[in-house]
């Protein structure tokens, strides 16, 4: 397989990670072309780039770390209130986040993660310890789940719950979606794309996101398919069968995006 092949097979996962990062698809995504562009200018982190997923996500924490550091940088690479959320996450999201996103959403071991964090496994577990205790100190909001398989709602419930957390509502359908949101909107979305009556999560949640701005987790067994640069793609996506840390990692990402845009 060429380099690029290998590159490229990556690169979903990278944007799904840099924009969980970030806060959405388009600062994301220009942190992983600025990425691909030092990648190109320097042919020893191009070559090392052979090796898979790992020093890919080392080079994007190289430049991602240099921009963090200082936040004009940061908020140059990221527009308008992504901006604002970037300047705000360098100052509040250390590397326990990062730390946490390694292990959790990209499923990187601990000595992965500290390989492309250039920290050692146990301080890598410090820092998840870190991100988990502040995770368990966000505002609770209410949260609206949409999935049509009975038992991974109740999952759902049960850890929404355990986070502290309200549950909305739960819908199966599209339209019970819309009746969820006919008097009032949830705070959270954790949504399904494929729904019980052939409809489709990604309308529900649009049909929601015409109404209000609501930070949405997609929960989906094919995220592959929202990973296509064809349209526009969710900021949270979480794959099945899911990690409950996974879910709890996610809802962190999003609120905390939601609080500081919210002030932005």
């Amino acid at each position: 397989m060429s380099l690029s092949s290998k590159v490229a097979a990556n690169l979903p996962y990278l944007r799904r990670y840099a924009r969980a990062l970030t806060g959405s698809q388009e600062s994301g995504d220009a942190f992983v072309r600025a990425t691909l562009e030092a990648a190109l200018a320097d042919p020893g982190i191009k070559s090392s780039l052979a090796e898979g997923r790992v020093p890919l996500y080392r080079a994007f924490t190289q430049l991602w770390s240099a921009h963090a550091d200082d936040a004009a940088a940061g908020a140059s690479i990221a527009k308008g209130r992504e901006g604002a959320a970037q300047a705000a996450l360098s100052a509040v999201m250390p590397t326990s986040r990062q730390a946490l996103l390694l292990t959790t959403l990209e499923e990187f071991s601990t000595a992965q993660a500290g390989e492309i964090l250039g920290i050692d496994a146990a301080e890598v577990e410090r820092l998840v310890a870190e991100a988990i205790a502040e995770i368990d100190r966000e505002a609770a909001t209410n949260v609206l789940i949409i999935e049509d398989e009975p038992l991974i709602s109740m999952q759902l419930e049960d850890l929404v719950k355990s986070l502290g957390h309200d549950v909305f509502g739960t819908a199966a359908t599209r339209t019970q979606a819309q009746e969820a949101i006919a008097d009032a909107m949830p705070g959270l979305v954790l949504a399904d794309i494929q729904l019980a009556d052939g409809s489709s999560g990604l309308d529900a949640v649009d049909d929601i996101l015409s109404i209000g701005d609501v930070p949405v987790i997609f929960i989906t067994a094919y995220p592959e398919r929202l990973l296509t640069g064809d349209r526009p793609e969710p900021t949270y996506l979480v794959t099945k069968p899911f990690q409950e840390r996974v879910v709890r990692t996610a809802i962190s990402q999003a609120l905390f995006f939601k609080s500081n845009t919210a002030s932005a």
